[in-house]
């Protein structure tokens, strides 16, 4: 692959919006993955025919519509989650971006928009992280991968969604145990708001939040994060038959924030666990079964392929959550060399079907 490939799929994918389908103000619909699923095929280098994958992708996105009213610096907030100003966030971001430094922009916003990081089912924060690891990896930021920063975090800001009941980690649970112990939600029905709304009425929401071992300070918090992919990860053996889609966003929202960890001031790093975590109990007391299936049997029927296996698999396939999954999945694999997580990659192929 090319080193220009990635700003020319942007350029491309920037004259869509970042969900469609649903209603008449853009609820409930879908979200445009395309920009995350390119951005891990071109960064991994897979086998895979990018500019034909974006042929067949594109042809179900949305139109990004036209701006209606500037957003002022010192207005913002009147502007957090209104969907409808999603193109003005846009422009807003598109010029702060011009006007300075990735990462300056990025420390100033990451705070304001961290208690929102449920927005769009997560994958504000997931597409923020996206672009941030395409920055990372560039001498020189091309024009059309600053833009890719504004469109993720215009759609973060656009679909922001605070989740009550949240509270600081303080319990003594590791990462593992405290996914195991969330509490489920009884009535696990409609979309993703409704079910939020019920979560946080739910008794056992902050408990829930509570039981883990918070980091006990900063510089604990990156280990803290990557046991967090990794056990969200490896918990999808047993708990992704419940949403095979939506808990795939149990491992790739915190691992979206893992990324972008190091371009952060360090006293965001707490604040940013926290989130994290809170982002991952939401999604498995809404969508996971209670009852998990078992594991080491998925695993022993199917064999862990090599990690480039399971990222060709995965680029073959062609669903966007497969890539964005195995891509965190082997991530955890090379850290901690549990095969299992090699297994699930194949799992989730099986789960979500083929586009």
């Amino acid at each position: 692959m090319t080193t220009d490939m990635l700003p020319a799929a942007y350029e491309r994918l920037h004259a869509y919006g970042p969900e469609f389908g649903g209603d008449e103000e853009g609820n409930h619909g879908l979200t445009n993955h395309g920009p995350m699923a390119v951005e891990v095929m071109v960064r991994r280098g897979l086998d895979v025919d990018v500019e034909g994958w974006l042929d067949r992708y594109v042809h179900r996105l949305a139109e990004l519509p036209g701006t209606s009213a500037a957003i002022r610096p010192g207005e913002w907030r009147a502007a957090l989650g209104e969907a409808r100003r999603l193109p003005d966030w846009t422009a807003y971001f598109r010029h702060e971006l011009t006007e300075r430094p990735w990462r300056s922009v990025l420390a100033e916003w990451w705070p304001r928009l961290l208690p929102g990081i449920v927005a769009g089912s997560t994958h504000g924060v997931i597409r923020v992280g996206h672009a941030v690891r395409a920055l990372r990896g560039a001498s020189v930021p091309a024009p059309q991968t600053l833009d890719e920063l504004a469109h993720g975090l215009a759609f973060w800001a656009a679909r922001y969604r605070e989740l009550a009941g949240v509270v600081v980690p303080d319990g003594t649970l590791a990462p593992r145990e405290a996914l195991t112990a969330v509490t489920r939600l009884t009535d696990q029905s409609g979309f993703i708001a409704h079910r939020l709304d019920r979560l946080e009425r739910s008794p056992g929401w902050t408990a829930s939040l509570r039981a883990l071992a918070p980091a006990a300070s900063d510089d604990g918090v990156p280990a803290r994060l990557e046991s967090l992919v990794d056990s969200a990860a490896r918990a999808y053996l047993g708990l992704g038959h419940g949403s095979p889609v939506l808990l795939v966003h149990a491992a790739t929202a915190p691992n979206a924030v893992r990324h972008v960890l190091p371009d952060l001031p360090r006293e965001q790093w707490l604040p940013s666990l926290a989130a994290a975590w809170a982002a991952v109990a939401a999604v498995v007391a809404t969508y996971a079964p209670a009852r998990p299936a078992p594991a080491a049997e998925i695993v022993r029927r199917r064999p862990a392929p090599t990690r480039e296996d399971a990222l060709q698999r995965a680029a073959e396939h062609g669903d966007e959550h497969v890539l964005k999954f195995a891509d965190t999945a082997v991530e955890s694999h090379d850290r901690t060399g549990d095969p299992d997580l090699l297994a699930a990659t194949v799992y989730v192929g099986e789960l979500i079907g083929r586009p």
